[in-house]
């Protein structure tokens, strides 16, 4: 299967394409950015679909990273993904940010809890943790940071995302053993890896948020409807 991985969720604009057949990605683009996808994210496909041999109609599926992260960023891949397999009549499948994150940490045997840690500001993450041999501990919630440290137990725990440190220092506090083995992003090869094995039916691309949005209507503003 040749898959097309969108993720705009967080700080990184990516594209990649992978395909069976092949060793490692076809082609590959990553760009940090806190703003800005949508302008970036059509051109970087492009250039990365001008190294695929067949272009866009060699694609099979297309996956892209459903969240949690920022709202627009969340839109604008989505949006992006949608409109491609709409042209292409191809299949469209939602990653969670939070499992493609986990999924390096799967594939190293890591031992004990491993935990994919989002910062959500104001004191609270976004969170999947999972036990490598007795599965979920916490399925993706967002809770404030000292609820996800009372809920990871005695340790070990690793821990990877933008969070990591955050929960590492509340974790230590505790006596808990942690290690971060990653700050940044999900890797754009992990969200190709896991939208290859979705179940189209299942994994639909449809944002999860976690949480409702910080803006909030100003009701006192509102003119009286009539």
């Amino acid at each position: 299967m040749r898959i097309l991985a969108i993720d705009t969720a967080l700080d990184l604009c990516s594209a990649c394409v992978v395909d069976d057949a092949a060793a490692g990605a076809v082609a590959q683009e990553s760009m940090v950015l806190s703003r800005g996808h949508a302008e970036a994210l059509l051109p970087l496909v492009e250039r990365v679909m001008a190294r695929v041999e067949g272009g866009f109609e060699s694609l099979e599926r297309v996956a892209v990273t459903v969240g949690p992260g920022s709202y627009t960023g969340l839109r604008v891949g989505l949006s992006a993904a949608r409109a491609l397999g709409l042209a292409l009549e191809t299949p469209v499948v939602g990653v969670t940010t939070l499992s493609a994150l986990l999924a390096p940490l799967l594939a190293a045997g890591h031992e004990g809890t491993l935990a994919a840690v989002i910062d959500a500001r104001h004191g609270a993450v976004y969170l999947l943790a999972l036990h490598a041999t007795d599965g979920i501990v916490v399925p993706p919630t967002h809770i404030p940071l000292d609820a996800a440290a009372d809920r990871l137990g005695p340790g070990p725990v690793t821990l990877t995302g933008s969070g990591a440190p955050l929960l590492a220092a509340a974790l230590e506090a505790r006596g808990v053993a942690v290690t971060v083995s990653g700050t940044g992003g999900p890797d754009i090869l992990s969200v190709a890896s896991l939208g290859q094995v979705a179940d189209p039916a299942q994994a639909l691309p449809r944002p999860m948020y976690l949480r409702g949005a910080d803006a909030k209507p100003q009701d006192h503003a509102r003119l009286a409807r009539r």
